[in-house]
């Protein structure tokens, strides 16, 4: 089942944090993020799918080094939708950084100093996106099935972040107008 499936399974699950509004704030601060730079929402969508696989890669190691445990408490602890420096620096050492701000610059044509500067909100709501999964009654040993989706994908087509942003976004507009 792809990414944006897991989505909107944890939004119809009263088991899991998901909501619509959850949704509607990290889109809005995608949005806005991305309108006070300047930039489009195709440049914003295809920064999304370069970050969430940078994100995607270095929450994969932690589980494999650590725990899975790990992971989702990575994600639990910086997930948001202000600013988090913080975020950034628990997920990607400075060299890290440089390399996804470098790879994002060259897919989006987004100069780097303006996606470095975008990192400390991009991170924390793509963390935000993937705990959507997350379990909401305490004490149950159930794992993040939107986390789980997004670190078991084997690149064989199924949905990015960006993606699944875009999506949320369409399945938003059409539940709204219902």
């Amino acid at each position: 089942m792809g990414l944006f499936n897991r989505i909107v399974d944890a939004v119809n699950s009263p088991e899991r944090e998901a909501s619509t509004g959850q949704l509607d704030t990290i889109l809005s601060t995608v949005q806005a993020l991305a309108q006070s730079q300047g930039i489009d929402p195709a440049t914003t969508q295809m920064l999304a799918s370069v970050v969430g696989r940078h994100v995607r890669s270095n929450l994969k190691s932690t589980r494999q080094n650590q725990s899975e445990d790990q992971a989702e408490a990575l994600v639990n602890r910086y997930s948001g939708v202000s600013p988090n420096l913080g975020a950034v620096q628990a997920l990607f050492n400075q060299q890290e950084q440089g390399q996804m701000v470098q790879e994002a610059a060259q897919k989006t044509g987004v100069n780097a100093g303006t996606i470095q500067a975008m990192l400390p909100i991009l991170v924390p709501v793509i963390l935000n996106l993937l705990k959507t999964g997350a379990v909401s009654q305490s004490g149950s040993r159930k794992s993040n099935s939107v986390l789980s989706a997004f670190l078991d994908t084997d690149r064989d087509g199924d949905l990015d972040i960006g993606d699944a942003m875009a999506m949320a976004g369409q399945y938003l507009n059409q539940n709204r107008h219902v």
